[in-house]
């Protein structure tokens, strides 16, 4: 049976969100069971099963945006024009237009502003994060926003070198209680509290989520670094029509 996780935020009722876990659906091992992405070598028509399954599920009212993601900072606007492009984050400020992201230890923020009139999904590795890309999600929006971190791999199995801790402090060096050294050139990441320190740099202070570990979470989650080849959760935001 499927199973869903509604974000835990105070959004407008014409807001629609939730984040699929691995539960239903009909893939084999190793991506069982709901996998929808069709890039990580499952059978095809399985994953076209478990989007049809999504939809119906979620009465989701048109063809989801999906993306073809890069752990880039581009951002696009949903548009049936802009299905599988390349992009981490989709936006909308129209009527059941889905945004919609993948991911397996990266982060899916789910944005929507106090109004109720905008969304924006967006897939937030450690990556895309440095380089920014909610600060350039969040240009989109015109006024305050609710910002809810779905699941991500938790800091106890996030272990990162050099490289991204400087990415990180160098932007911002506040971003050092982020992390604890486990050596001279390794440490934990805390990709949830990194995501917090950015958006609260921008302004963001409703933030919400931050609860689950894909990686010690096993029977929920899909985990690239615990399974290295396994399937996608979807993340999906929409305004419905009342």
């Amino acid at each position: 049976m499927l199973e869903f996780i509604t974000p835990n935020w105070p959004a407008p009722p014409q807001v629609r969100a939730y984040t699929t876990t691995r539960k239903g659906g009909c893939s084999q091992p190793p991506y069982g069971s709901f996998n929808l992405a069709t890039h990580v070598g499952d059978n095809i028509e399985n994953v076209t099963k478990n989007r049809v399954a999504l939809q119906k599920a979620l009465t989701i009212p048109s063809k989801p945006i999906w993306l073809e993601q890069t752990h880039s900072t581009k951002t696009i606007t949903a548009t049936s024009n802009n299905i599988n492009c390349q992009a981490d984050a989709s936006y909308t400020d129209k009527i059941e237009q889905v945004c919609v992201i993948l991911t397996a230890d990266c982060m899916p923020i789910l944005i929507c502003n106090q109004a109720g009139t905008e969304v924006a999904a967006v897939h937030a590795g450690w990556r895309g994060l440095a380089d920014g890309i909610l600060e350039k999600t969040l240009q989109h929006f015109s006024s305050e926003v609710f910002v809810w971190l779905g699941p991500t791999i938790g800091m106890q199995a996030f272990e990162v070198g050099e490289e991204v801790y400087t990415a990180f402090t160098d932007f911002l060096p506040q971003a050092n209680e982020s992390f604890v050294s486990t050596d001279a050139d390794h440490w934990l990441a805390n990709l949830y509290l990194l995501a917090r320190q950015r958006l609260i740099n921008q302004g963001v202070t409703k933030i919400f989520g931050g609860k689950f570990c894909t990686y010690s979470e096993s029977e929920l989650f899909y985990s690239y670094r615990r399974d290295k080849i396994t399937g996608r959760m979807a993340s999906l935001i929409w305004l419905e029509n009342f």
